[in-house]
């Protein structure tokens, strides 16, 4: 079915089945037709590749998906969906959707039965509310995929991909780089969404890259030092770390010299290189490598 951005098309599906806006699933359809054959083309859509997509609204970026890959598989959590895309999607017979919430899917699983000797790649319009825990969720599951292309809040966007060592960078920004590199490929205004939202949107993609985890010898370790320092992110490393690892101050402050580090810096000021060091540094003392 053609022209699912056309605002005449999306009112007549939303008459034909009743199908009204979920504000707790942040529904947000786009209607602006240049988006989604944008993300198709840098997502890795193409022959040769299955495609997992996260929600499918009425199918728009589907289409574009299913037009240039040779397989898609969506995961979207909204039943009253499902008989819509049996007619928007009609057409595609390497397009299957999958009624689940994808953060009880069991990716590994789903990739191993559905695209057996075909590279896959991740694209996805994420609603605001659960961007992160989907990222997460793929990052962790260090996923067999060559990347993950998703639009997600433009705030959100520019905080996961900072550069570490940053005003910008956070915890989250911290926990992509350990998985991979991230980039923006391209803003979407808020205009090309209906209903339209409040904020401005991006869409980024992510490249697993495991260049910081093979260097980091604790991996829990460095969660747990990254999310006590950003928690507290105004705070210096020693107060922070402080707190979050139940050492004392003075103990903190000479796993920082020994790092290089002084003792007044804060998270922001480190780089990837510099938390990867702190931590090791922090495994070889507590006897945690």
């Amino acid at each position: 079915m053609k022209n699912l951005t056309n605002i005449s098309v999306i009112k007549q599906l939303l008459e034909k089945y009743g199908f009204t806006f979920s504000k707790g699933l942040g529904q947000n359809f786009l209607i602006n037709p240049s988006v989604c054959p944008k993300i198709a083309e840098y997502g890795f859509a193409q022959e040769g590749f299955g495609i997992i997509e996260i929600g499918t609204g009425f199918g728009t970026l589907s289409a574009e998906l299913a037009e240039r890959a040779d397989k898609v598989v969506a995961v979207e959590i909204d039943s009253r969906l499902i008989p819509v895309l049996d007619e928007t999607m009609s057409e595609y017979n390497n397009f299957k959707v999958i009624n689940e919430d994808i953060m009880k899917t069991d990716l590994k699983a789903l990739i191993e039965r559905e695209f057996s000797g075909l590279k896959v790649a991740v694209c996805a319009n994420l609603p605001y509310y659960i961007t992160s825990p989907v990222i997460m969720l793929l990052l962790e599951n260090e996923l067999p995929v060559e990347a993950i292309t998703v639009m997600v809040q433009k705030e959100a966007a520019q905080r996961l991909c900072a550069k570490m060592g940053t005003r910008e960078s956070g915890a989250i920004t911290a926990a992509v780089n350990y998985y991979g590199k991230a980039e923006t490929l391209f803003n979407v205004s808020r205009g090309s969404f209906m209903p339209a939202p409040n904020v401005d949107s991006a869409v980024i993609q992510i490249r697993p890259d495991f260049e910081y985890r093979d260097k980091i010898n604790d991996k829990a370790l460095f969660f747990r030092i990254i999310k006590g320092a950003f928690a507290q992110r105004r705070k210096t490393l020693v107060n922070s770390l402080s707190s979050a690892l139940g050492m004392s101050k003075g103990e903190i402050t000479d796993v920082l010299e020994k790092t290089g580090l002084d003792k007044n810096a804060r998270c922001e000021q480190l780089d990837m290189e510099m938390w990867t060091s702190l931590v090791n540094t922090f495994s070889e003392l507590t006897g945690k490598q």
